[in-house]
């Protein structure tokens, strides 16, 4: 199909040719080296035939979302066989198991901040991104994150470990939180097919209360300042990272005080639909802000969950959810 081809597939497929060829000669294993490089050939030339990304089975179009993460499938979901269906749900488990190793722990209190977060995939893995890096000491700043991959399931999965990776292992060179997004951007930009993105809203709070914020592409986060008859939004500063390599961010910096609080969250909560096919949308969210503001971290998310719960009615979730509460307490 025209449209996988276009993602970077061949580009990816053309490149792991030529590494297999390399590594052949001094292989121990050749024939299982030379076998995998034949799979790779003749995905090749099924996309100059034209087949590439048609189930051999049925003839209709292998799920997407399988080819990014496997680009030699020949076959759908639907028509796998009983072992091979097996063989994924053990693979998903285990992957769901592996991203929430990767989460934090949902509760932070630390150096005057109360930091809480949900996170709950629509599927067994999830392509949302959530993260909280706090200090032992209490004293540097607390690194917090939440963002959403481009795509869903495994492959979502995939890429949300991958910018985790990225961002924690820029962490150690101290920068501005526009300077460290800009750095993840261009990695990501290098090493990740040309159609995947990810929107990203990070930032650091110090001890004294001030925020750096930097939102790459992602939706607005909410503040709440104590007092305030109004909610505001924070909008964005950049593109999503991985669109453009040479992407420009900028930062915000804030100062927040004694029960202010910041709310970040994912599509799960903005474009939530209910019955009607109504969105769930910003005003609400800042409708139960404004009622939970006073409440800890944990209680603020636990009313954007039951108010979110409440509008659905029981529709059925279709896309992955995070929120993150971030409330300032000294």
């Amino acid at each position: 199909m025209a449209t996988m081809t276009d993602l970077g597939l061949r580009g990816q497929l053309e490149d792991r040719r030529q590494r297999l060829k390399t590594a052949i000669p001094a292989s121990s294993q050749p024939a299982a080296l030379e076998a995998l490089l034949n799979e790779v050939d003749a995905a090749l030339e099924r996309m100059e035939a034209g087949t590439y990304g048609l189930c051999e089975a049925c003839h209709d179009p292998i799920e997407a979302e399988r080819l990014a993460a496997d680009p030699l499938a020949r076959v759908c979901l639907g028509d796998l066989t009983p072992e091979e269906q097996r063989a994924l749900e053990h693979d998903l488990e285990t992957a769901a198991g592996i991203q929430r190793s990767l989460l934090p722990r949902p509760d932070h209190r630390v150096a005057g901040w109360d930091i809480h977060y949900c996170y709950e995939p629509a599927g067994p893995v999830s392509g949302d991104y959530c993260d909280v890096v706090a200090p032992a000491n209490g004293e540097a700043p607390i690194f917090f994150a939440l963002g959403d991959v481009s795509g869903k399931g495994v492959s979502a999965s995939l890429l949300m470990a991958h910018l985790q990776a990225i961002l924690r292992g820029l962490l150690a060179t101290h920068a501005s939180v526009d300077a460290l997004v800009a750095s993840a951007n261009r990695i990501f930009c290098e090493s990740t097919l040309t159609s995947r993105y990810a929107t990203l809203v990070c930032g650091r709070a110090t001890a004294a209360g001030e925020v750096e914020l930097c939102n790459a592409g992602h939706w607005p986060p909410l503040l709440l300042r104590s007092g305030d008859a109004a909610v505001a939004t924070i909008g964005a500063t950049g593109l999503p990272i991985g669109m453009f390599s040479s992407g420009s961010f900028t930062r915000q910096n804030l100062r927040l005080a004694p029960g202010d609080v910041l709310l970040l969250y994912t599509d799960g909560l903005s474009e939530a639909e209910n019955q009607a096919g109504a969105e769930y949308g910003l005003d609400r969210a800042r409708g139960v802000l404004m009622r939970s503001g006073s409440r800890p971290a944990a209680g603020i998310v636990g009313a954007c969950l039951e108010d979110l719960r409440a509008f659905r009615d029981g529709t059925a979730r279709r896309d992955d959810l995070a929120i993150m509460a971030i409330r300032r307490v000294a």
